[in-house]
């Protein structure tokens, strides 16, 4: 009995540390999976559907999908606070490390993400599929709806352009950045400096900013190709960055 109370605390940590991981590994596949499928699937294809197809399948298709997406990205956040809790190294000066460096990198991709599904997104298509519905039921179509579809499709295309090096930086917290040992005060503000400076202005452009029609600075968001290769670009930039400054 003394030997289990005594490793109860190394337990409790550890299965905390490994349950969390899981949690976060399922929501993150069903949160960034679904951002995948109404981008590179579900928009390009609507796009070809008369207006009676489209309005049914937002009406009945679309809620089931940002239902899931949504809470994905609760789940995903709320696993990720609980590895942190759990996680002992994070308790010590880890966050001045480059593996530090590589998952607040991460993280703050990820939240501004996260935002952007709760407070632009679901909001946005609440008003699309509240239209479809009504003009399914003889209504007439809500001029606000078009708006509003601009805005999400935006800030989805958005998420999707920072996913690529918030995985990326996930991955590279334990695989990567370890190869690093140059990890100064300086070099942190300079890189994080950097990153989040370069995040607002691609969320301000995502959230309309620097206004909502085609083309301009929208043009890396207006067609998925052209999100999916910013999105590499912007990774390619902060890997470059980080061996600068890290190694």
């Amino acid at each position: 009995m003394h030997v289990l109370a005594a490793s109860w605390p190394l337990f409790h940590r550890v299965g905390g540390v490994i349950l969390s991981r899981w949690a976060h590994f399922l929501a993150g596949i069903t949160w960034i999976g679904l951002l995948y499928y109404f981008n590179f699937v579900q928009t390009p294809s609507f796009a070809t559907f008369d207006a009676p197809a489209r309005n049914e399948s937002t009406s009945k298709l679309v809620p089931n999908a940002l239902w899931w997406f949504r809470w994905g990205a609760m789940l995903t956040l709320l696993s990720g606070i609980s590895i942190l809790a759990f996680q002992d190294q994070f308790n010590s000066d880890y966050f001045k490390t480059p593996s530090g460096v590589s998952i607040s990198t991460g993280i703050l991709l990820a939240l501004v993400m996260f935002s952007n599904v709760w407070f632009v997104i679901w909001p946005n298509q609440k008003v699309v599929i509240a239209n479809a519905t009504n003009v399914l039921g003889g209504g007439q179509a809500d001029p606000a709806a078009a708006a509003s579809a601009r805005k999400g499709l935006l800030a989805s295309r958005t998420n999707t352009l920072l996913s690529i090096p918030m995985l990326f930086f996930m991955a590279a917290t334990s695989h990567f950045a370890p190869f690093h040992t140059s990890a100064t005060s300086g070099k942190r503000g300079a890189f994080l400096g950097i990153m989040v400076l370069i995040t607002a202005i691609l969320e301000l452009n995502g959230l309309g900013v620097f206004g909502t029609e085609p083309g301009g600075t929208r043009a890396i968001l207006d067609k998925h190709k052209n999100t999916i290769i910013t999105g590499f670009v912007y990774a390619a930039v902060l890997i470059v960055l980080f061996e600068v400054f890290f190694s």
